[in-house]
């Protein structure tokens, strides 16, 4: 017998054909508004409305293709704001294309079309944010809820799912939780468990090696419409970050992936450049008067100047101010500075103990080598002699190496006199990388400029 659950609002009632009305009514409003606002009327021509009537269909394809009016349960508020903004931005793209295609630019107003596009988003973004607060309500409630029958192995994502009240937030709860075991009779219980408590979904909280498991599982509820969701548990493999790709025809899990790919990575670039450049301008009088004060206070260069290991283990010359007087280092030695370190100049010590020593590395960044935020670079004979004993050690060179970055920030600056402190610096870099996003690099630029200039470890 075929279990049956409760149907949600949305799998009872067309929501997306309705929402989509909604966005296309929003457009028109927007259009009347802006209209209103540029000429003073509603009156609106004829070929303003073709552009109103045009715009709507490009809007709304655009949110269709951006996946907008599908399911958003068990997503966060900020990827709906994130998917619905670059929606939006890849319409006001086409529209712009084609009235300069058309040669049709000059017959509309441009405060218009700005204040239809805004006004319009703004009201789309505002229905979205009503609707994820009232099913918060609803789901508070223990409304709209979709049950789920959990097959937990002991691993911390099945520890995570128990959470109830963060999961019916995201729209969802566990109605009964089944230890895995490997008994033949157990599949048996499964079943019985999906037909007793009606549930929407299973989710399958068990380790990659149990492929053979999950094959036993789908068979044997092969007669049933529940949902079957496969939430890995990565106890065992120490990752980056994971995504899923099609690839020749094939799905393939890449288990090295970092979100600073593709868009996000031109996205940080931009933020290096805006933030470097201004950067430079303020600090050149500084640099120019530390640069005068090495010089005069220690024979040698100016620069400190040292191979390090930069994005996707490419190499490249780091600059500094000399810090330390000029000495040679053991061929393949590297020694870190300690404290009361006799090489290190009384200015030195100084600039080191303030950061200004790292000042000259935002030409590195004007460069693109490196980048005001991520993991700091290591001289090469510590990467050689790191990377065999810190696991996932060289996964920090998967993107550039910064002046600042989340372990400095959190403490983990200056002499790594031990493996453990080594082990805290790269578990802090590769969380970075691991959950980059803009506002993180800002946050970490913030705490940076407020308590990570000075540190007690750096010597």
């Amino acid at each position: 017998m075929i279990p049956r659950f409760q149907p949600t609002f949305a799998e009872r009632y067309p929501v997306p054909l309705f929402v989509a009305l909604l966005d296309l009514f929003f457009v028109i409003a927007a259009a009347l508004l802006a209209h209103q606002f540029r000429f003073d009327n509603f009156d609106m021509s004829g070929r303003y409305n073709t552009a109103t009537l045009l715009s709507a269909i490009v809007v709304v394809f655009c949110l269709a293709l951006a996946g907008v009016y599908g399911s958003q349960r068990g997503r966060p508020f900020q990827r709906q704001f994130s998917v619905l903004t670059f929606a939006w931005l890849v319409a006001a793209g086409i529209l712009l294309s084609l009235s300069f295609l058309l040669k049709v630019s000059e017959s509309y107003s441009r405060l218009w079309f700005v204040s239809m596009l805004l006004l319009g988003w703004s009201l789309s973004l505002l229905l979205r944010l009503v609707a994820f607060l009232l099913l918060r309500h609803l789901r508070a409630l223990g409304r709209n809820l979709k049950t789920v029958l959990l097959v937990d192995s002991g691993g911390s994502s099945a520890g995570q799912l128990s959470d109830g009240r963060a999961l019916e937030e995201h729209g969802f709860r566990v109605v009964h939780s089944l230890p895995f075991s490997r008994d033949p009779d157990w599949l048996d219980t499964l079943v019985a468990g999906v037909r007793q408590h009606g549930v929407h979904e299973v989710w399958l909280c068990l380790p990659l090696g149990e492929g053979g498991a999950i094959r036993s599982i789908l068979y044997a509820l092969r007669h049933h419409t529940v949902e079957i969701r496969f939430i890995p548990e990565w106890d065992d493999i120490r990752l980056f970050n994971h995504r899923i790709s099609h690839i020749a025809g094939l799905y393939t899990l890449d288990l090295s992936f970092s979100p600073m790919n593709g868009p996000a990575r031109l996205i940080k670039r931009l933020e290096d450049l805006l933030i470097a450049i201004p950067v430079m301008v303020l600090i050149l009088p500084l640099c120019l008067l530390i640069g005068l004060a090495v010089k005069l206070t220690s024979r040698g260069p100016m620069l400190f100047k040292q191979y390090r290991t930069g994005i996707n283990g490419k190499r490249f010359k780091v600059y500094k101010f000399r810090s330390m007087v000029v000495h040679r280092e053991k061929d393949g030695e590297v020694t870190q500075a300690c404290r009361n370190d006799a090489r290190v100049t009384l200015l030195g010590a100084f600039l080191r103990r303030t950061s200004l020593d790292e000042l000259p590395q935002f030409f590195n960044v004007l460069q693109g080598r490196m980048s005001i935020v991520g993991p700091r670079p290591h001289a090469l004979e510590h990467n050689e002699y790191y990377k065999d004993l810190v696991e996932s050690y060289m996964q920090r060179h998967k993107v550039k190496p910064g002046i600042t970055g989340w372990a400095q920030v959190c403490g983990y600056r200056g002499e790594t006199d031990t493996l453990e402190k080594m082990q805290k610096r790269v578990e802090y870099d590769l969380w970075y990388i691991d959950n980059w996003s803009l506002w993180l690099d800002l946050k970490i630029i913030f705490l940076t400029v407020f308590k990570g200039f000075v540190g007690k470890n750096a010597y």
